[in-house]
Parts: structure tokens; C-alpha cells; sequence
């Protein structure tokens, strides 16, 4: 076994990358990279009927938006391969040979309707639904017989009746009964493996030393151990993280909203904002702080620091640590990550400077970028709709009226229109209408953006210019 730690995250290719499934690669990846470790990627694709190599693609594809690069896997080789438990049939065939061979596993007959009927049985009897062990048993000639029937067995792991415990790293010290857990199936009738037997396999042929997962693996647990332990091959460290909870603190699902990763990359958020908020999900650094770039997660990562606690997914704290990480991004890096969502909207861009003063006004409010579209609507509209709480601000303000008759006769003092001429405009208007404070800018804001709030005014009207100015406040007094 190498010295030098090695991690693996291992997805199935059914669907897209889960949020917690990313988490689990997340904390993989920084204990490898904290550790001058190595992080592997494997494919566990033996579901044959739902692995499909598009879910595949968008796993990989969701891996690298997140930054998190692996060193080796199934697109990129390395001397432990192949990573694809589908390419790996002919060695877990030979494995399972070797168990039979050693008395540590056996070929089982029994059929689907007969192992039902026996649960059922045990269940009403008040007993647990284990596999009685029957087949173990069987004659020469039996099993000859069962073969010229033309049953094909599964092969079962004989598990001994014992108690067993083991330290998790995240949990402490875990203990099953002795009549926790029946002889289980590592083959299927079709050859193909169960995970809890290709894992085992896979894990000590790539030579992984810290099997980190989500502690719904737990009850794996002990049957992987039992498997380790009739190879004779050595234990890896086990940590089991806790599981992601919804604010109802039910397990996390489409009712608490997006769930998947490509959920989050196509509304908007950064890969390290991301990063640090699921991170913290079941770590926390030292110093309490919350908003950690990578280098700092790597360089802080331990297990001491897990918590053994379920955690919470909230949604809000997401939004609120993903504004930050946009407000630090330069002006070049905002317009650019911005961009896209106002070109699939087809709005009419204006030039790149415009564009990036237009987007700077909003970035404050931004909790992930898709807003973008929402927030600068107002600048690609031939008419403003007014929101009701608008009108109604505005039907309160008696004075807007004159405001705006006022405002538009000193527009028309200026060729060109722009944050100094606008304030210079507003103190005339104070002066000829005597409203002042709110009551004299709010009219304009809602003649411009048919909002009662917003990003600065007189960059708006810097944007819009003289005449887009002139048209929306025509159009409201008329």
C-alpha cells in the first residue's frame, strides 16, 4: 500500500451530479490536495439499464466547472486502471473465484419468488429478513442438478457471525451485532458485480487509503470490511460524512429547489463560491471564518474538523456567500461572466464599456448572475411598465407631476446629458417645485425604471442619454 494518501470519488452515470454527491467529491479533493495526495476519479457504471455515457459526459463536465481536476480516471488513464467498473468485468469475476475457492463465498440457486416468499416469512415470524443460508449447503449433486435446470446463481459472500466495529473518522467508533447482516450476493446471475463487492475490489487495487462518502454508506460498511478482510488485504480509513438536509431538515430533494450542480453553474453561481459554501457543510475552519478561497480550504482542510451532525442546505446563506464572490470579481471578469445571460435574452448590447458601467450599477444586488437579465431590463425597453408598488408610491407623491413638467423643460437646456448635468438638472427642479429628498427623486426613478428602488440614478440617466430620458418622462406626464 503507497504511503502517499489516495482518495477516489466513484458516481454512478444515472443522472446528473448531485449536490451532495458534490460535496463528497469536494471534501476528496481537498484532502487530496492538502495532503499531496492523489485524487481518482472511477466510474461505477454496473447499472447497466440506467448508465448512459451522457450522464457521464455531464458528470465530468460538472467536476471540471467546479475546478475540481483529477489525477487519474477513465479519460485520462493512470496505472491503476481501467476506471470504468464496466471495463473491469474479467477481474471481478477472477476475485470471486478466489473467494469460492478460499470458502468465503458460494454459488446460490435460489430465485427471486422463492427469496421473497422466505422474507416475507421471517417478517411476519418476527425475525430479520436475512438469507437463511441454504444453498451454502448444497450437495455436489444438487448444485449439478440445479445447473442441468438451467438456473444461473448469483455468488453469495459467506459473512461471519460475529460483531463488527470500526473508527470513522468523522463518527468515531461504530459497532453492527453479530445478527446484523445475512450472506449477501457479490455476483450477480449475469456476472455483473454488486457494489458493495467491486468497491471493495476496486478500492484495493487502486490502493485507496481514505474512503471518504456520505454516511448512507455506513451500513455498507461492515460487509466491506468482511470482504477486506477474506482477501486478507489491509483496512483503508473509513469517514462517513454526514447526510445534506433541507431546511425542514428532511433529506434534500426538487421540493427544497435545484438539487443539481448544472442547476447552480446555469443560474448563475461561481464554481468557488460553490466550492466554499459546500464545503462548510460539514467542515469549519479554526478561525470561524466563512468566505475561504481554495488555497485556504486546502490549506486548513482536517478531519478533526468534520462535524458528525447532519447538515443544513440553506439557500439563503448560498446567495448571500455567492454575492460576495461576484462582488470580487473585476469589472472585466463581471462583464464577461455576465454577458451571456443578457446575449440568450436578446437584448440589443451596446458597447463593451457601456455594457460593463451598465452591469457595475446592479452588481451590488446580485445574488447570482441570472439576475442580470432582470435587474438591466429596464435599459433595453421602448416603454417602462410600472410595478404596482411604483404607482402607488408615485399616486402618493402629489408633487410628481410638476416634477416631471419641470424636469423636462431643463433637459432641454442640455446637448448632452450626464451624471453631473443630471444632478445640476435635479437641484433646479428642487429649487422651482420646493420638493425635496425622496419625494423629488422617486418620481424620476419610477419615470426611468418603473421601479421605487434601484442601482444610482445618475449613471442611469448617463446611459440612457437625453433623449431615451426625454421619451420615458413624455410618455408618463402624457
Amino acid at each position: 500500500m503507497t504511503s502517499s494518501p489516495r482518495v477516489r470519488f466513484a458516481p454512478s452515470p444515472t443522472g446528473q451530479l448531485h449536490i451532495g454527491n458534490a460535496r463528497t467529491a469536494i471534501l476528496n479533493w481537498l484532502f487530496a490536495k492538502h495532503s499531496d495526495g492523489t485524487f481518482i476519479l472511477r466510474v461505477e457504471d454496473t447499472d447497466m439499464e440506467r448508465s448512459t455515457k451522457a450522464s457521464e459526459a455531464s458528470i465530468f463536465q460538472d467536476l471540471r466547472w467546479l475546478g475540481l481536476n483529477w489525477d487519474e480516471g477513465p479519460d485520462i488513464g493512470g496505472n491503476f486502471g481501467p476506471y470504468r467498473q464496466s471495463e473491469r468485468l474479467d477481474i471481478y469475476h477472477q476475485h470471486a473465484e478466489q473467494l469460492i475457492a478460499k470458502g468465503h463465498a458460494y454459488h446460490c440457486y435460489c430465485t427471486p419468488a422463492e427469496l421473497e416468499a422466505r422474507r416475507e416469512a421471517a417478517m411476519k415470524a418476527g425475525q430479520p429478513p436475512r438469507y437463511d443460508g441454504r444453498c451454502k449447503h448444497l450437495s455436489p449433486n444438487e448444485r449439478a442438478a440445479k445447473e442441468k435446470a438451467g438456473v444461473k446463481p448469483v455468488v453469495r459472500f459467506t459473512m461471519p457471525e460475529r460483531g463488527i466495529t470500526f473508527n470513522d473518522l468523522a463518527k468515531g467508533s461504530i459497532t453492527f451485532p453479530p445478527d446484523a447482516l445475512g450472506d449477501f450476493v457479490i455476483l450477480r446471475s449475469d456476472g455483473v458485480p454488486t457494489y458493495n463487492y467491486a468497491a471493495v475490489v476496486d478500492d484495493h487495487l487502486m490502493q485507496i487509503t481514505h474512503i471518504i462518502r456520505g454516511d448512507d454508506h455506513v451500513v455498507n460498511t461492515p460487509k466491506q470490511i468482511m470482504i477486506y478482510e477474506a482477501f486478507g488485504w489491509a483496512l483503508p480509513e473509513f469517514c462517513h460524512i454526514p447526510m445534506i438536509l433541507g431546511p425542514d431538515r428532511e433529506r434534500l430533494s426538487k421540493r427544497h429547489g435545484a438539487t443539481s450542480v448544472d442547476d447552480y453553474a446555469t443560474k448563475g453561481y461561481l464554481p468557488d463560491a460553490l466550492i466554499n459554501f459546500l464545503s462548510l457543510l460539514s467542515w469549519s475552519s479554526a478561525s470561524g471564518e466563512e468566505v475561504l478561497s481554495r488555497e485556504r480550504l486546502i490549506k486548513e482542510f482536517s478531519f478533526e474538523r468534520l462535524s458528525p451532525s447532519a447538515a443544513i442546505f440553506d439557500v439563503v446563506k448560498l446567495n448571500w456567500m455567492n454575492g460576495v464572490y461576484i462582488r470580487n470579481l473585476t469589472p472585466d471578469e463581471l462583464t464577461a461572466a455576465g454577458l451571456p445571460y443578457l446575449q440568450k435574452a436578446g437584448y440589443p448590447l451596446p458597447d463593451h464599456d457601456t455594457l460593463q458601467k451598465m452591469i457595475r450599477i446592479v452588481r451590488d444586488s446580485l445574488e447570482y448572475l441570472s439576475q442580470i437579465v432582470e435587474k438591466l431590463a429596464f435599459f433595453f425597453v421602448d416603454e417602462i411598465r410600472i410595478t404596482d408598488g411604483a404607482a402607488i408610491g408615485m399616486s402618493q407623491t402629489e408633487a410628481a407631476e410638476k416634477i416631471y413638467w419641470s424636469f423636462l423643460r431643463q433637459l432641454d437646456k442640455y446637448d448632452t446629458l450626464n451624471g453631473e448635468a443630471f444632478r445640476q438638472i435635479m437641484k433646479t427642479v428642487n429649487k422651482e417645485t420646493g420638493v425635496m429628498g425622496r419625494d423629488l427623486w422617486m418620481p424620476i426613478r419610477i419615470a426611468l425604471t418603473g421601479e421605487m428602488h434601484g442601482p444610482d440614478l445618475a449613471t442611469i440617466v448617463e446611459i440612457f442619454g437625453k433623449e431615451k430620458c426625454r421619451q420615458f418622462v413624455q410618455k408618463l406626464v402624457e
